[in-house]
C-alpha cells in the first residue's frame, strides 16, 4: 500500500535529509503560485495532485469561473507532467453533470484520466461505471462523513474488491486508521494525521515490530517544540510510509 503524507509544507523550513523516495500528496490550491516546490516533485516516489476546489472556493471573494480554474489546473499538471491528479469532485456544489463536464474538460486538456472520486450521493452503480472506465478510482467522503465511518469500514472491502477485481486501483481519501490499512487491502490512502501531534501535543513512534504508531502525550508541565515535534512526526510517518509499501 502506498500512504501519501499531505501537509509537509507545514516544515518547509525544517531540515529534511532528503525528500528523495517519499510519497507526497499535496493541493494545487497551494502549489500554483509556489515557484519552488513542485521542482521537488521529481525526487518522490510518487505524487498525487488534489485540485485544491474547495480551499479555492472558501478563500474566494467572488463566483468561481471553474472553466478558468480548470484551465489553470490542466496547465500545472502539463507542465510538471504529473500522472495521479484527482478530479473536481465538487458535486455538492455544481451537481454531478457539471463535475463531469469539467473532468471531460481536464481529460481533454491534459490527454490524461483523472482519479475520479466517488460520493454517496452518486450511488453504487456510478462506482462500477468509474471503476469500468478509470484504472485509478477513488473513495471521498471519509473526512467529512458523509457515511458514519464504522458503516463506510464495513462497505471497504466491498469497494476494494470490486475495484481490483476490474483492473482498478482504489485510493481512500483521508484514511489513515493504522488498524483499519492493515485490515482494508486499499492501493493507496493519503494522510495529515502526522500534524495531528502538534495539534494535540502528541508526538508519535512507529513500532517496526507491530506495523503501528504509539502516541504519546507531551508530559504536563513540558514546553513542546513546535517544530521538532512536526519534523520528528513527520518522519515516523514516514517510517510507516515505507513499511506500508512491503507489508500492507
Amino acid at each position: 500500500m502506498n500512504i501519501f503524507l499531505a501537509g509537509e509544507m507545514n516544515i518547509k523550513n525544517g531540515k529534511m535529509s532528503s525528500w528523495h523516495g517519499l510519497n507526497i500528496l499535496e493541493s494545487f490550491f497551494y502549489l500554483r503560485d509556489n515557484k519552488e516546490f513542485p521542482r521537488l516533485i521529481e525526487d518522490f516516489s510518487s505524487f498525487l495532485l488534489d485540485s485544491g476546489a474547495f480551499t479555492f472556493m472558501s478563500k474566494s471573494d467572488n463566483a468561481v469561473n471553474w472553466d478558468e480554474y480548470i484551465e489553470d489546473y490542466a496547465r500545472f499538471i502539463n507542465r510538471w507532467n504529473i500522472d495521479l491528479f484527482f478530479e473536481l469532485d465538487i458535486d455538492s456544489v455544481v451537481g454531478l453533470t457539471e463535475v463531469e463536464r469539467l473532468r471531460k474538460k481536464l481529460e481533454n486538456l491534459t490527454g490524461r484520466k483523472p482519479i475520479p472520486v466517488w460520493h454517496k450521493s452518486r450511488g453504487l452503480d456510478y462506482f462500477k461505471n468509474m471503476c469500468a472506465e478509470y484504472p485509478y478510482v477513488a473513495l471521498g467522503g471519509i473526512v467529512t462523513k458523509e457515511i458514519p465511518t464504522k458503516h463506510y469500514e464495513k462497505m471497504f472491502p466491498w469497494f476494494i474488491n470490486y475495484a481490483h477485481q476490474n483492473g482498478c486501483k482504489i485510493h481512500a481519501l483521508g484514511y489513515t486508521n493504522v488498524r483499519g490499512l492493515h485490515e482494508y487491502k486499499f492501493d493507496s490512502v493519503d494522510s495529515t494525521a502526522w500534524l495531528y501531534g502538534n495539534i494535540g501535543g502528541h508526538i508519535y513512534q512507529f513500532n517496526a515490530k507491530t506495523g503501528n504508531i504509539v502516541q504519546t502525550k507531551v508530559p504536563e508541565g513540558k514546553r513542546m517544540k513546535g517544530r521538532l515535534v512536526a519534523q520528528h512526526n513527520f518522519n515516523e510517518w514516514v517510517r510507516f510510509q515505507k513499511y506500508a509499501r512491503t507489508h500492507l
